[in-house]
């Protein structure tokens, strides 16, 4: 069995992970696409070293920032953690809001061709002088159900979809309907939502990115350059190596380097970390809605403890639950 908590940044997925993970045999999966780059850390909300003492996490730390990472490679380390997570008598919490990672290790990874760094290259040079536009147009003519699904700005997606019509001759949708094959690690599980108002989450959000950027300082909330040593040291280290282009486009931290190169001012950057996570925690909820098998659980007011406590009955009416195969005492 498997236990996987989705739902948008910020709503406390992994706090409700780490009470469940004290309260049963289990160990914690992060489905991140960030948190698996080594010095990512304030700003990707990464569990600290005595979280990561005190209960295993897999998914994280996996690659250096100058290095690409995607799904293929995410599930050749995760497949073999739940694995090793079951091997041991222990119960595999999934937890995380990278929804294509969490559906490729459920279900499966589609076997389109992989990346042509020329082709690639050439359609990322059209982004850098024309925008998105003209090829999100050329998306919509050659695979418009691929286009419905992906927002016109986002780029690494319309590239990937382009990417594969252009080597392979078939859409993407096409590829992924045809041959996309569950991998067998999930057969038995949960899918678990956290869900929210949406301005509670807001707030929420804008609370912890204040508290990332003041990590460090002593000036109470990041209001200035000055008061944002944490994270905004972090980045600096970052910005002084050659980053992948994935690396160097995460959330926050884009801002942040787009202030260090004097392109926008303090200001300009916090709001823009705060307007681009809200509008990332509400293609999240998009995404996962979107999956019949989510049942969800209202976040707001409660604290992990009661939530947790909510799963855990959850669990125990659960025909593929076992107790004693957990070695849990009832």
């Amino acid at each position: 069995m498997i236990l996987a908590i989705v739902g948008p940044t910020g709503i406390g997925k992994s706090d409700v992970a780490l009470h469940l993970a004290r309260e049963i045999p289990s160990e914690i999966l992060v489905a991140d696409s960030m948190q698996v780059y080594r010095g990512m850390d304030l700003g990707t909300g990464k569990p600290d070293a005595s979280i990561r003492r005190e209960i295993p996490h897999h998914g994280l730390d996996l690659v250096e920032p100058e290095e690409e990472f995607d799904v293929a490679r995410y599930l050749r380390e995760a497949i073999p953690a739940i694995r090793g997570i079951r091997s041991r008598g222990r119960l595999p919490i999934l937890v995380g809001g990278a929804g294509l990672y969490v559906k490729a290790l459920v279900d499966g990874l589609c076997e389109a061709p992989g990346k042509d760094p020329g082709l690639r290259e050439r359609l990322l040079a059209e982004v850098r002088q024309e925008g998105t536009g003209a090829l999100y147009g050329r998306l919509q003519t050659v695979d418009p159900a691929a286009a419905a699904r992906i927002h016109p700005h986002d780029w690494r997606k319309i590239v990937r979809a382009l990417e594969v019509f252009l080597i392979s001759g078939r859409p993407l949708t096409v590829w992924q309907r045809d041959t996309t094959k569950p991998l067998g690690v999930q057969r038995e599980g949960w899918f678990v939502g956290l869900t929210g108002d949406r301005q509670w989450l807001y707030r929420r959000i804008e609370v912890r990115i204040d508290r990332w950027l003041a990590a460090g300082a002593s000036g109470g909330a990041a209001t200035r350059p000055g008061a944002a040593a944490g994270w905004l040291e972090e980045a600096k280290r970052l910005h002084r190596r050659r980053l992948s282009r994935t690396a160097r486009e995460a959330l926050g931290y884009r801002e942040l380097f787009g202030f260090l190169e004097g392109k926008i001012d303090w200001s300009s950057a916090v709001e823009g970390i705060k307007r681009s996570t809200r509008q990332y925690a509400k293609r999240q909820w998009t995404w996962f809605r979107a999956d019949p098998r989510v049942e969800w659980i209202p976040a707001d007011g409660k604290q992990a403890s009661q939530i947790g406590r909510e799963i855990m009955e959850h669990l125990r009416g659960s025909p593929h639950w076992s107790e004693r195969s957990l070695s849990i005492s009832a």
